[in-house]
C-alpha cells in the first residue's frame, strides 16, 4: 500500500496497556520482523510490511526532528527512548512509548535494531502533543524539509537545554 496515499482520519487503532509492538529492522530501517500487535494495530498484512521501510507507519504530524535524534542515537550505538505517533495502512493513528536498540553480532558490529513498544498513558501524550506541534511548526517555517529538520532539531535542543535535560530524561520525565 504506498504511504502518499494514506491519509489520517483522526481515528485511533488501540492496543492494550500489556500489549508490546515488537519489530526489528536492518540498518537501513527495513522491517525484518513485525509481531502480531503491530499488524493488527498498524492494519497491515505481514506480506505488506516485510523489507519495507519502518517508515511506512510515519504519521505526518510526527516531527522529522524527533526521528533524526532517533537515529542519531541508534547510529551511535545507543538506545533511544521516546513517544512517536504513529499511522495505520487505514489512516487511523497511535501513539506508542518506543525503546529501540541496536542488534549485534557476535562481534559487536551493529547488523540492525529491535523495537519494543507500548502503549502510553494519555496524560504523557498530552504533555508531548504541544511540545511536538512546537517542532512542527518550527519545521514548517524552513523553505524546505532539510532546513525544516534543522530547524526542528535546533527547537528541540534549545527546549532540552532550556531545561538542562538530555531528550531521554526529557521523555521519563512526562
Amino acid at each position: 500500500m504506498p504511504r502518499h496515499r494514506i491519509m489520517p482520519t483522526g481515528r485511533e487503532s488501540p492496543f492494550g496497556e500489556e500489549e508490546l509492538i515488537v519489530t526489528k529492522t536492518d540498518r537501513k530501517g527495513r522491517i525484518l520482523y513485525a509481531n502480531d500487535v503491530f499488524l493488527r494495530v498498524s492494519k497491515y498484512a505481514v506480506s505488506d510490511v516485510l523489507g519495507q521501510p519502518h517508515s511506512l507507519v510515519r504519521h505526518p504530524d510526527m516531527p522529522r526532528s524527533v526521528f533524526r535524534l532517533f537515529w542519531e542515537t541508534l547510529e551511535e550505538g545507543s538506545e533511544f527512548f521516546g513517544y512517536v505517533l504513529n499511522l495505520a495502512a487505514d489512516g487511523s493513528h497511535y501513539w506508542v512509548f518506543a525503546h529501540a536498540t541496536p542488534t549485534r553480532d557476535a562481534q559487536g558490529h551493529v547488523i540492525g535494531y529491535h523495537s519494543n513498544r507500548r502503549r502510553p498513558d494519555p496524560a504523557q501524550v498530552a504533555r508531548v502533543r504541544p511540545i511536538y506541534e512546537q517542532l512542527l511548526r518550527a519545521e514548517a517555517a524552513a523553505p524546505d524539509r532539510k532546513q525544516g529538520m534543522q530547524q526542528g532539531a535546533a527547537a528541540l535542543n534549545e527546549m532540552l537545554a532550556k531545561q538542562g535535560v538530555s531528550y531521554e530524561r526529557f521523555v521519563f520525565s512526562l
